[in-house]
């Protein structure tokens, strides 16, 4: 797990690049230059710690920076009988670039962003991996391309100016879209994406070549215990693998949740005595008691880590900041301080990523499961039209009333408002206080999502699908590679590997949704080895009481970033909204109140700490 930054036809400052990306890669900083091309890697030392410097070069003909990890490049080896000079997965890719070219990507089960120069070409050849574990932002402008892991990396070794119709992106959707950042002419390389780069020309050519929505076109038809069976064999062979790449102690994060939980059953075959950590505080929301009964089952050597929030005001300009960008997820709070303790104890640890995209967690998949809420009728939206403006919004998240609610305002909108409601829901129902541009800022938006909502898939398979392009990438994987990597940690999601990524999403909807019953054949295969009491526990993660923080711990920054009369966000949202927000002189929910706040509070403070 590294850092990796570099240009054409651009210098910039080996100092700066190390003073924002050291976190990274704090063992060792190396850099290659030839021509017009510079890279620059700094490296977390995890795997062939001795024989695995970079940049890495093969003959002279190719030179490859790569942050990431391949779980089953001895595998890969074996099988093409790929003889090299260490045992690092990163020859490995340059010996398989070497063999197929740009065509080797298909067989690698890891995390990765990687930039091979092949001198014989005169072109970079840059790949992510398919789900986006592994950030890769690059500045293109026609007469430079430079490129980095973080965007605070790259803000200092290139002039970057805002670009304000992707700020309206981050408002609606709590993220940046996919391959949109905050700024002018910066891209972040999509998941499963590949390009060259002539680095005489300095044209772009951009491939996707991994989508999961062919995966969710194609119909297996396993039995559940032959799906029980072939899910319970990857999974294994998948934490393995993440296990055995790594000359490091791997450990485990461990919530009250059956994702994590099985994880650790399983990893627990593989290495006695295994470190697990969970984070506990006051509060309904505590899981830390369930996760010790897996602990408990299976003995690992288990640390509570006992979070207090009395220092969030203090430590919530850091926290953000290192993102780079506007983030909306607040359980990046939580994430980062159960990462900062367990980075005392490992550098490498699993986690659950991905389970609910692709098993089916999250309760707003329930009603997708029965009704394609996507396709358009006229008779259900006009009665749930009906519904929704007769009737209040619920201030009780978890009530029947509230469900319902929910159900009719999804009804009731249309096109890509009816994912935004059944996810985010930031500004949904109060569009109107955005100010209007002018133009169409969800265009590319909806461009891709038309694609799948109209496509013939199921109405589960859609917002699966969806969550896995939108939420998964743009979220989900960012909270956890900053909040790992802020405090030199590796993170690894066994969820995602290739096999898993390849099956899950082509097996039947029941197998997922049973009912009322979120990740039924997941929960069905945790019987195996988890305590009852874990099985049928409600989708939870880390989450946080952000209606109280807003009002308590941090309601004095909250006004004073978003009270004075030169923000940020006036320029995207009607002010007097905010202040009656601030005021509570409006009939809003107490939980759709906090999340406007909390969107705005971050996006204030990127702008005046990260890019002014």
């Amino acid at each position: 797990m590294c850092g990796i930054a570099g240009a054409v036809n651009s210098r910039f400052s080996y100092e700066e690049v190390i003073k924002t990306l050291s976190h990274r890669g704090p063992d060792e900083q190396n850099s290659y230059q030839n021509k017009n091309v510079d890279l620059f890697h700094l490296r977390l030392s995890i795997l062939d710690i001795v024989c695995g410097k970079q940049p890495m070069h093969y003959d002279d003909k190719y030179t490859i920076i790569f942050n990431g990890e391949i779980y089953n490049h001895q595998e890969i080896r074996k099988r093409f009988n790929l003889a090299g000079k260490t045992a690092s997965d990163t020859e490995t890719l340059l010996l398989l670039y070497d063999r197929f070219g740009t065509d080797f990507l298909d067989y690698l089960d890891g995390m990765f962003a990687f930039v091979i120069y092949d001198k014989t070409k005169n072109q970079l050849f840059i790949a992510r991996d398919r789900a986006g574990k592994k950030p890769f932002y690059y500045f293109f402008n026609h007469q430079k391309f430079v490129f980095a892991s973080e965007l605070n990396c790259l803000k200092t070794m290139v002039p970057l100016e805002i670009e304000p119709a992707n700020f309206f992106q981050y408002l609606r959707l709590g993220s940046f879209y996919r391959q949109f950042t905050p700024y002018k002419n910066v891209t972040e390389l999509k998941a499963g994406t590949f390009i060259l780069v002539n680095c005489h020309s300095l044209s772009i050519k951009e491939t996707r070549w991994w989508n999961i929505h062919d995966y969710y076109q194609k119909q297996v038809y396993d039995s559940l215990e032959e799906s029980l069976q072939k899910t319970d064999e990857f999974l294994h062979s998948a934490i393995k693998r993440r296990l055995e790449s790594s000359d490091l102690e791997v450990g485990c994060f461990l919530s009250g949740g059956i994702d994590s939980g099985v994880i650790t059953a399983i990893a627990n075959e593989y290495k006695r005595n295994l470190k697990t950590f969970t984070i506990s505080f006051d509060g309904e929301y505590n899981e830390a008691p369930l996760a010790r009964l897996v602990a408990e089952k299976y003995q690992t050597n288990h640390t509570e880590i006992k979070i207090s929030f009395e220092n969030l005001q203090n430590d919530l300009e850091k926290i953000l900041c290192n993102y780079g960008e506007p983030f909306f997820d607040s359980s990046a709070i939580p994430s980062y301080y159960v990462s900062q303790e367990a980075k005392k104890h490992v550098t490498v640890i699993l986690n659950g990523d991905g389970a609910d995209e692709l098993f089916g967690g999250y309760r707003r998949y329930v009603p997708f499961a029965k009704y394609d809420f996507f396709k358009k009728n006229f008779l259900v939206k006009s009665g749930a039209t009906f519904f929704q403006k007769t009737f209040p919004a619920s201030n009780n998240k978890k009530s029947v009333y509230n469900y319902l609610y929910r159900l009719a305002s999804l009804a009731s909108n249309s096109d890509l408002e009816i994912y935004l409601s059944a996810g985010v829901d930031i500004f949904e129902g109060y569009q109107q206080q955005l100010i209007n541009p002018g133009y169409d800022y969800l265009a590319p938006v909806k461009k891709d999502f038309d694609e799948i909502a109209n496509s013939d898939l199921s109405g589960l398979k859609k917002i699966m699908n969806l969550d896995f392009d939108t939420n998964l990438f743009d979220d989900l994987l960012v909270k956890m590679d900053i909040s790992t990597m802020a405090n030199s940690q590796e993170g690894r999601s066994a969820f995602l590997s290739k096999e898993l990524l390849e099956y899950i999403p082509s097996l039947p909807d029941d197998y997922k949704i049973k009912g009322k019953t979120t990740k039924f054949m997941l929960r069905k295969l945790a019987r195996k080895y988890l305590p009852e009491e874990l099985i049928n526990q409600p989708k939870r993660g880390f989450e946080i009481p952000l209606k109280q923080w807003i009002d308590n711990e941090l309601k004095e920054p909250v006004f004073d970033y978003l009270s004075s009369t030169n923000n940020f966000y006036r320029n995207f949202v009607n002010a007097e909204f905010v202040d009656i927000l601030l005021k509570k002189k409006t009939k809003i929910s107490a939980e759709k109140r906090a999340k406007i706040l909390w969107t705005l509070l971050s996006l204030e403070i990127w702008y005046k700490k990260v890019y002014q």
